[in-house]
């Protein structure tokens, strides 16, 4: 059987940990050459050799080394057919008469500028190819404010507003942009949220965990990496094909 992403290749930003490495490892099995891209080389060089991949060193908050990764990336096969803009950072966890503004802004940079400039060059690319897919990688928080979460909460919904206003721009050269919402994601940038969270409320981290997390959700546990990377296989292959500026929640019903 031919695989959902045969002969295709796919940017991963954030590719090297959680969400963005589970991506990498779903592609790749489906036939894509991944192109791993994140700001530790270690990182993302151990997951591209895993799966016969490109490592690619970038801080997506910096627009130069943005445009060097498309220009890099692009030299593989000369097109790029999949970006899943999945860096991103979980800023400051504080009541904003506290917050730090500067935390504040570095998310933002993150979060919003480094995806607008992924997505200003996949689109030059991909309109100029006639196809593409770009899975944008909101939040559950993208829907949905989240107390002492404002710079999270506001970046994830500026993506959202982004992913529709950009899908309707990229559409006549079939170009589709969807956005997923994962709930609360089991792994390592989550554990380092409830440790902040833990400090600053001055509460345990299971109770955190109890009442904020796994409780709310109808299916009363923590979403995997690896059930994210099922949904963005799902916007950037062929299944999809018909969908574009659309929004998922992946959240084990956190409703």
């Amino acid at each position: 059987m031919t695989k959902a992403l045969e002969g295709k290749v796919a940017i991963i930003t954030g590719g090297g940990t959680g969400i963005g490495e589970a991506c990498a490892d779903m592609f790749a099995a489906e036939g894509a050459h991944v192109v791993v891209s994140g700001r530790t080389l270690d990182t993302i060089q151990k997951v591209a050799e895993r799966i016969g991949g490109t490592a690619i060193q970038c801080d997506v908050s910096k627009y130069e080394e943005v445009v060097a990764l498309f220009a890099k990336a692009k030299e593989i096969k000369g097109t790029i057919d999949i970006l899943v803009n999945n860096a991103g950072g979980p800023g400051p966890v504080a009541p904003i008469a506290d917050v730090d503004v500067d935390a504040w802004r570095i998310c933002a940079e993150i979060n919003l500028f480094g995806a607008m400039y992924a997505m200003k060059e996949a689109a030059k690319i991909m309109c100029e190819q006639k196809s593409g897919s770009i899975v944008n990688m909101s939040s559950l928080m993208g829907i949905q404010g989240y107390p002492m979460r404002s710079a999270y909460s506001a970046t994830k919904f500026a993506l959202i507003g982004m992913t529709e206003a950009v899908a309707r721009e990229v559409g006549p050269d079939n170009v589709r942009v969807n956005a997923l919402m994962p709930g609360a994601v089991s792994g390592e940038n989550m554990d380092r949220i409830l440790e902040r969270r833990a400090s600053a409320e001055g509460r345990s981290i299971e109770e955190i965990t109890k009442e904020n997390y796994t409780d709310p959700a109808a299916l009363k546990r923590w979403v995997s990496p690896e059930e994210v990377a099922k949904a963005a296989l799902f916007y950037a292959s062929d299944a999809s094909s018909a969908i574009t500026g659309d929004k998922m929640k992946v959240c084990c019903g956190r409703f």
